[in-house]
C-alpha cells in the first residue's frame, strides 16, 4: 500500500465538513445560524449522513463566529464538502485519492485531505487535480432541500434500518399499507391513523406520537420526540425534524427541528428551520395564478432570483415566528428572529429581526428578540446560552443593512 493510501485509511476516523464559500450565500437564511452540513435533507443532517456511512466522526470548517460552536477537530483530517449528500459511490470514490491530490467537480472543490496545521483549505491549490467521474448531489440552493427530500428520506431509511427490526404497530384502528416499507422506533405511539407507504417509506422516529385521524403518505420521516397531531394530512417527501408539531395540511416540507407548525393551514415546497412557531391557519401559496416559474430571494445578488420551479412556498429561518391566519406569498424568504403577523400578504423578502407584517415593518430590536428567543428555548427545558446568544448578535449586526426602513429613517 503506498504511503497516500495509507494516509486515507488512517484519516477516516477524522472528516472535516466545510463550507464552499460558493454554495454557502446560496443557502441563506438557513446558513446564517449554522454551517451547511447542519441542514437536514431526508431523515438525516449531511453531518450524520457522513457519519452513518462512514462511522468517522466529522466536525467542521465553517463561518469565524460559528466555529466556537461548531468546533474542528485537532489532528489531520479528510476534508469533504459539506454540500454533498453522499450515496455508495462517495466511499469508493474517496478511497481511490492521495493526500497529494483534490477531488473536484467541475469547479467545485468536492475532497482533499487538509493537516493539522491547516487553518483553510488554500493549499490546494498546489495539489493535483482529479475530476469526480459522476455528478454529486450537491445542496446549492434552498429549494434543493425540498427537492432532494423525498429521495433522501428513501436513501436515509435504508441506512436506518438495514439489518433492524421495526417496532409492531398494535393499535387496531391503524390502517397500513406496505408495512414493510414502514420502520418504528421503540416508544413511538401511533392512534387510528392511515399510514400509506405505497410510494415511499414511512419513517416513525423514537418517542413520537401519530394522533387520531392523520393521514400519512411516504416518503415521510417523523423524526425523535415530535407529534402529528389529529386530523393532519401530510403529503409525500415531508421531513419533520425532532422535537417538533404539525397539524393541518403539509407537502413535500422539511421542517428542521424543534419547531411548530401545529394547527390547520397549508404548508407546501418549503423548508422551516429551527425554533419556529407558525400561528392556526397560517398559509403558504406555493405555486403562482398564472403557473410562471417562482422568484426568490438570493442574498448573493441582493435581488430576486428564478427558481425555473412551477412549486416553489416559504423559507424560514431559525427563531422565527407568525401569527394566526398569515397569509405567506409563492417564494416567500424570512430571515432569522423575525415575527410576522397581520392581514394580507407582507413582502416576499422579510429580512431577520423584522417585526411586522403587510402595513409595514420595523425593527425586532435585540434585546426584546432575545428575551421572547430565551423562553421559547426554556420550554422545551433547554437554555439559550452564551455562545448561541453571540452568534444571535452576530447576525442581528451582519443583516442591518437589509433592514431598509433603518437606512431610510
Amino acid at each position: 500500500m503506498d504511503s497516500g493510501r495509507l494516509f486515507y485509511f488512517c484519516l477516516m476516523d477524522s472528516i472535516l465538513l466545510f463550507d464552499d464559500p460558493a454554495i454557502r450565500g446560496s443557502l441563506l437564511p438557513f446558513t446564517f445560524t449554522r454551517p451547511v452540513a447542519e441542514i437536514r435533507v431526508g431523515i438525516l443532517k449531511v453531518s450524520e449522513k457522513w457519519e452513518k456511512i462512514t462511522g468517522a466522526s466529522v466536525s467542521f470548517l465553517t463561518q469565524d463566529y460559528l466555529q466556537k460552536k461548531y468546533p474542528r477537530k485537532s489532528g489531520k483530517a479528510l476534508a469533504i464538502n459539506g454540500a454533498w449528500l453522499p450515496d455508495i459511490r462517495s466511499l469508493a470514490v474517496l478511497k481511490s485519492i492521495t493526500s497529494t491530490q483534490a477531488l473536484y467537480f467541475g469547479k467545485t472543490l468536492i475532497a482533499t485531505y487538509i493537516g493539522e496545521t491547516e487553518k483553510n483549505l488554500v493549499a490546494v491549490k498546489g495539489k493535483e487535480i482529479v475530476q469526480l467521474d459522476f455528478e454529486p448531489t450537491l445542496v446549492l440552493k434552498t429549494w434543493n432541500i425540498f427537492q432532494f427530500n423525498g429521495a433522501e428520506i428513501k436513501n436515509d431509511f435504508e441506512l436506518f434500518t438495514k439489518g433492524r427490526k421495526s417496532a409492531q404497530i398494535t393499535d387496531p384502528h391503524t390502517k397500513v399499507y406496505s408495512p414493510e416499507n414502514i420502520f418504528v422506533e421503540e416508544g413511538a405511539v401511533i392512534r387510528a391513523a392511515v399510514l400509506n407507504a405505497e410510494n415511499g417509506p414511512i419513517y416513525i422516529g423514537k418517542n413520537t406520537e401519530i394522533q387520531e385521524g392523520a393521514l400519512i403518505r411516504g416518503p415521510f420521516a417523523l423524526c425523535e420526540s415530535s407529534t402529528v397531531n389529529m386530523g393532519a394530512k401530510i403529503k409525500g417527501d415531508t421531513t419533520v425534524g425532532p422535537h417538533s408539531k404539525v397539524g393541518g395540511e403539509l407537502s413535500n416540507s422539511v421542517i428542521f427541528g424543534y419547531s411548530n407548525k401545529g394547527h390547520e393551514g397549508f404548508l407546501g415546497n418549503s423548508v422551516i428551520g429551527e425554533w419556529c412557531n407558525m400561528g392556526a391557519d397560517t398559509n403558504t401559496s406555493n405555486l403562482k395564478n398564472n403557473y410562471s416559474p417562482v422568484k426568490l430571494w438570493d442574498y448573493t445578488v441582493g435581488n430576486y432570483s428564478n427558481t425555473g420551479l412551477q412549486f416553489c412556498g416559504l423559507m424560514m429561518g431559525d427563531h422565527s415566528k407568525c401569527g394566526i391566519n398569515t397569509m405567506f406569498n409563492t417564494g416567500t424568504v424570512v430571515g432569522i428572529g423575525s415575527n410576522v403577523f397581520g392581514p394580507g400578504f407582507p413582502r416576499k423578502f422579510i429580512p431577520s429581526f423584522a417585526w411586522g407584517g403587510e402595513e409595514g415593518f420595523s425593527t425586532f430590536l435585540f434585546p426584546k428578540f432575545l428575551e421572547t428567543a430565551k423562553a421559547v428555548v426554556a420550554r422545551r427545558g433547554l437554555e439559550l446560552n452564551a455562545e448561541e446568544q453571540e452568534i444571535l448578535r452576530m447576525i442581528f449586526e451582519m443583516s442591518k443593512n437589509y433592514r431598509i426602513w433603518e437606512t431610510s429613517s
